[in-house]
């Protein structure tokens, strides 16, 4: 009986004669290529492959290709936008002004530093929605920006009061600046202003209560800054310097002067320090004891709120995302609103009705509610109180100690006066011009990007070079002795 732990032997191999030649392998067959498609196979393309890629990478694709073409849409779709607002308003640069040296309409642009970011967000928002439309009107416009909180307030009060003082004291020399070196020059050559609408372009809400914050101060405030109070600052003891001596009773050595060099030269190349913002000349609290002065207009010159979504943290990242998917509505609203600044059509700013009252609130005028929705994208630290620094860590010098705290514009409910309201304006876009804009056809040339522009010129380049020099034999000139 066999072991049933050894393998069975393996029969050896047939003995080969020598001499004799080895029986030839069977031929295996060879499956002859797929024909595939013959179209493909007379353009030189490989044949396509049988199956489709694996389930991961079909999600990455369908994912790119989707995020990819909401991207493109959205940014031909605001382009397009744009430009049909731009179209819109071109007609207005090829009017005449009047006078032959008379100087064009002029806008006042304001601008701010959001809460929790720079100007520099603000000065891009201008840039990419606001600048192509304002630029197709030929119209000038002058910026105020404000790089803190109550920068814009104190601008437009300061504006206000100068022409005040150069109504109601024409005998007080004003101190000169940039803007009153400019408008003298003008005097001087005999170039007259434009004689229209001018207007104020707001950029958010937190530029907009600083707006009417300023236009408040400037009307309803004194012409005079109110008493800064005085604060006594010890002088400083000075004492003659005590000379160093060794333990052998001689002098130390002076200073080295390259020592004192390098000390002159950090003091020349710091910077000088920004002037303090001016304190406010009132307070909301003071606007039903203010009189109204006898240089007041029946009307102001129009303005309008600009949209200016901003919103700061990772958490909102979502918002942002949706946000920046759907530029093309918003690129849709700033456009209609500048627009109807270049238009120069206003109106007044309407009272809330008695249906709307209860949903109104604290808030009963048009100038309180508008863009009122932006301040839920305010950080936190907007809102919170300010808190003192501590004494180790307070570097601010006396002068700056005694100065009352700054008033916190964006955190306070917006007051208005309503002696100041009913003269203020607001720039209205009509339906004739809206209608206008809206059958206005923007081309594909103007919303393509930069791939499908360079194919389409490249094409009409080929299709120029070839219909604007037909072939001909080439025999010299036949002229040519």
């Amino acid at each position: 009986m066999a072991d049933p732990a050894k393998p069975p032997p393996v029969p050896a191999a047939a003995a080969i004669p020598v001499g004799a030649a080895a029986a030839p392998a069977p031929a295996v067959p060879v499956k002859p290529p797929p024909a595939g498609n013959p179209a493909l196979r007379m353009m030189g393309l490989p044949n396509l492959p049988k199956k489709l890629p694996s389930r991961n990478w079909l999600i990455f694709w369908a994912v790119c290709g989707a995020v990819s073409g909401a991207i493109i849409y959205d940014r031909r779709e605001k382009t397009r936008a744009t430009e049909r607002w731009r179209r819109a308003v071109a007609p207005l640069a090829r009017e005449p002004i009047g006078a032959a040296n008379q100087l064009p309409r002029r806008l006042t642009v304001y601008i701010a530093a959001p809460p929790g970011d720079g100007l520099r967000a603000a000065q891009d928002h201008f840039i990419e929605y606001a600048k192509p439309v304002l630029a197709a009107a030929g119209v000038d416009w002058e910026f105020v920006q404000g790089r803190q909180q109550g920068d814009v307030r104190a601008a437009v009060a300061e504006k206000i009061r100068r022409a005040r003082r150069a109504a109601e004291r024409p005998d007080e020399e004003l101190p000169a600046t940039g803007e009153s070196v400019v408008e003298d020059l003008r005097a001087r050559l005999d170039l007259p202003k434009y004689q229209g609408v001018h207007g104020d372009v707001v950029f958010g809400r937190h530029a907009w209560k600083e707006y009417v914050r300023g236009l408040h101060e400037g009307w309803l405030g004194p012409l005079d800054a109110p008493p800064v109070p005085v604060v006594e600052v010890p002088e400083p003891v000075s004492s003659a310097p005590v000379p160093e001596t060794n333990p052998d009773g001689d002098a130390a050595p002076a200073a080295k002067p390259e020592e004192a060099e390098k000390k002159d030269d950090k003091k020349k190349d710091d910077k000088p320090k920004r002037p303090p913002q001016p304190l406010p000349y009132n307070k909301p609290e003071d606007y039903e004891a203010a009189a109204l002065p006898s240089t007041i207009p029946d009307q102001f010159q129009p303005s309008t709120a600009v949209p200016f979504p901003h919103r700061l943290g990772f958490r909102h990242t979502f918002v942002r995302l949706g946000w920046f998917l759907n530029r093309r509505a918003l690129a849709d609203d700033i456009g209609r609103e500048v627009a109807a600044v270049c238009f120069a059509a206003s109106r007044d700013y309407r009272a809330a009705a008695a249906a709307d009252d209860d949903a109104a609130g604290a808030d009963p005028t048009e100038q309180q509610r508008l863009l009122q929705h932006e301040e839920r994208n305010w950080q936190k630290s907007v809102w919170a109180p300010e808190e003192p620094p501590k004494p180790e860590d307070d570097t601010r010098t006396p002068e700056e100690k005694a100065r009352p705290p700054k008033e916190r514009i964006w955190a306070s409910p917006l007051a208005v006066d309503d002696r100041i309201a009913q003269r203020m304006r607001r720039f209205e876009i009509l339906p004739e011009h809206e209608a206008a804009a809206r059958a206005v056809v923007v081309p594909e040339e103007a919303v393509e990007g930069f791939i499908k522009g360079s194919l389409r010129g490249l094409w009409r380049w080929g299709v120029r070079a070839w219909t604007d020099k037909p072939m001909r034999p080439n025999v010299g000139n036949v002229d040519d002795e």
